[in-house]
């Protein structure tokens, strides 16, 4: 499975090239998302009434959530002590999150670009 995260979908609707592979995850159905990531997703669809986008979005395996608030400090600390400041909770939670399930991630997000190897995040490389 392969965590899609939001600036994932983003580039994707975007139509940016180098999100091509999505659509083959997303035809093998091995992507998935969270009420975290739909959070951020949904309220601009609905907004522009894309209401198929919408039910598509919304049939995507969800990974269940489990926020751990002392594993989000101890990461936060590490990044710290690697001398990476200002990450965002979001991001760290979405990180977390992939941790726990043991999935990959799709991003364009450059902090978890920045911070995967120090924390073990598997970041899918398309495949081109």
């Amino acid at each position: 499975m392969v965590l899609i995260d939001t600036s994932g979908w983003v580039e994707f609707f975007n139509g940016n090239e180098a999100t091509q592979q999505l659509n083959e995850l997303i035809e093998s159905n091995t992507i998935c998302t969270n009420n975290l990531i739909l959070t951020e997703l949904l309220p601009p669809i609905l907004h522009q009434q894309e209401s198929e986008l919408k039910h598509l979005m919304l049939s995507i395996n969800r990974l269940p959530m489990s926020v751990d608030w002392s594993e989000i400090i101890r990461m936060q600390h590490k990044n710290i002590t690697h001398g990476i400041n200002n990450i965002g909770i979001t991001d760290m939670i979405i990180m977390q999150n992939a941790l726990q399930h043991n999935v990959e991630i799709f991003t364009f997000n450059q902090d978890l670009h920045l911070i995967a190897d120090i924390h073990g995040l598997e970041i899918y490389k398309a495949m081109f």
